[in-house]
C-alpha cells in the first residue's frame, strides 16, 4: 500500500498530472457550453432517429473497433439492438469472442461478425479490409458499409513504439483511424443509402499545445526528444489530431458531393469509468472516478456511449458537427480543432503517411 501511495504522489507532482487537472477545466468548459446552449440557443439540435434504413432484405453494416470493453462494447450493444449487422473489431481475440457471446446472450437476433484487428499495427488494418471484402462476397451481402464508429483508443505512460517506429498512442488514437477510415471510404460510398463515420474524441482535445502537424508530430516521434514521456499531452495531442480530421473529411466529402452521401460527425463521451486509465497508479485513477462521480459527472460506459450512438442515427444531412452530453445535443469544440488551415496541412500529413504505410502493404 505504502509502495502505491508513493507512486500516486510522484506521479501527481510529475508535468503530466498537471495536464490532466486542465482536462477537468475542459470537461467542465464543455457541460457549460451545452448549459448556455440550451438557455440562449434557440436553434433546435438534431436528435437521433430510431429508424434504422434497410437495405433491401439485408440489415446496414457497420463496424465498431475497440469494441471489447468500456464504450466500445457499449456502442455494439446499442447498435446491435438499433437493428444493425455490427462488425465488430478488436486486438484480443479472447475479449472479442466474449463480446460477441455477451451481446448475443442479451439479443438472440443480433447479427454479429468479428474481425481481430490491432489499431497500431497497419498491415493489421490493411489485412482487415481485404478480409471484410472477403466476407461480404461470400455472404452475398453488397460490397458496401453504413457505418464506421473509429472509437478504439489508448492512455499509455510510457513511451511505446509501433513496428514502423510511430509513437503507439498517436497510431491507435489518430493514424489507425484516419487509416481505417480511408481504406472503408470507398465501401461507404458504394453504400446505397447515405453512410457516416463517427469518430471518439474527447474534451482532452480543449488544451492541447497545436504545435505542428507535420510528420514528426504526427507520428509522435517529436514526443520521443523530451527527458520524460509526456503522456497527457500526446493523448490530447492526438484526440486534436482525429478532431481536426472528423472536420476536414466533412469538407472533402462536400467538395466532391453536396448530398451528404457520406456524413461525419465526431463524438465525446465525456468522463467514463473504462479501463483507459489502467496503466495509471492505481490511487490516481481511483481520485479521479470518486471526484468526478462526486460532481455528477462520471458516467457508465452505457452513458458515454450515447453520443456515439446519437451521432450514428442522427439525420443522414448532420455532418461536420460535435456531439456531447447525450440525447442529440451538439456544442462547438475547441477553436484551433476548427481551424481548416490546420485542418487542410493535417490532412497532407496523413495522406502522405498512408501512401507510405500503403506502399509497405502492396
Amino acid at each position: 500500500m505504502i509502495k502505491d501511495v508513493m507512486e500516486a504522489l510522484r506521479f501527481a507532482w510529475s508535468p503530466s498530472s498537471w495536464d490532466m487537472f486542465l482536462w477537468s477545466i475542459g470537461l467542465f468548459s464543455s457541460y457549460l457550453k451545452l448549459l448556455r446552449a440550451s438557455i440562449f440557443d434557440s436553434k433546435s439540435t438534431p436528435i437521433s432517429s430510431s429508424i434504422v434504413p434497410k437495405i433491401g432484405s439485408s440489415r446496414p453494416i457497420c463496424v465498431v473497433t475497440g469494441v471489447t470493453s468500456g464504450i466500445g462494447k457499449a456502442t455494439a450493444f446499442a447498435l446491435a439492438e438499433k437493428g444493425y449487422h455490427v462488425v465488430l473489431v478488436g486486438r484480443s481475440p479472447q475479449l472479442l469472442s466474449e463480446t460477441l457471446k455477451e451481446i448475443k446472450s442479451k439479443n438472440k437476433d443480433a447479427q454479429l461478425k468479428s474481425f481481430v484487428v490491432d489499431m497500431s499495427c497497419f498491415s493489421s488494418i490493411f489485412n482487415f479490409k481485404d478480409s471484410l471484402e472477403q466476407w461480404l462476397s461470400d455472404a452475398e451481402l453488397h460490397p458496401s458499409v453504413q457505418l464506421l464508429v473509429n472509437n478504439a483508443g489508448i492512455m499509455a505512460i510510457s513511451s511505446r513504439p509501433t513496428n514502423e517506429g510511430y509513437d503507439r498512442v498517436m497510431a491507435t488514437n489518430y493514424i489507425g483511424p484516419f487509416t481505417m477510415t480511408k481504406l472503408l471510404l470507398p465501401l461507404l460510398e458504394n453504400s446505397s443509402v447515405p453512410s457516416r463515420v463517427v469518430n471518439v474524441v474527447s474534451f482532452t482535445h480543449r488544451y492541447a499545445s497545436i504545435g505542428k502537424v507535420d510528420k514528426d508530430y504526427v507520428t509522435g516521434k517529436h514526443f520521443t526528444t523530451y527527458n520524460q514521456y509526456p503522456h497527457a499531452h500526446v493523448y490530447e495531442y492526438s484526440k486534436l489530431c482525429l478532431l481536426l480530421f472528423s472536420y476536414e473529411l466533412h469538407r472533402q466529402l462536400r467538395l466532391k458531393d453536396d448530398s451528404h452521401h457520406v456524413s461525419v460527425i465526431a463524438a465525446d463521451p465525456g468522463f467514463v469509468k473504462t479501463n483507459l486509465m489502467r496503466e495509471y497508479p492505481k490511487y490516481v485513477s481511483a481520485f479521479a472516478f470518486l471526484s468526478f462521480k462526486l460532481v455528477g459527472l462520471l458516467q457508465t460506459p452505457d452513458e458515454g456511449a450515447r453520443s456515439s450512438v446519437d451521432a450514428a442515427l442522427a439525420p443522414s444531412e448532420t455532418s461536420g458537427v460535435y456531439y456531447f452530453g447525450g440525447k442529440g445535443r451538439t456544442i462547438k469544440s475547441s477553436k484551433a480543432s476548427r481551424d481548416p488551415k490546420l485542418g487542410k496541412q493535417l490532412w497532407e500529413t496523413s495522406c502522405g503517411l498512408f501512401d507510405q504505410l500503403q506502399s509497405y502493404n502492396d
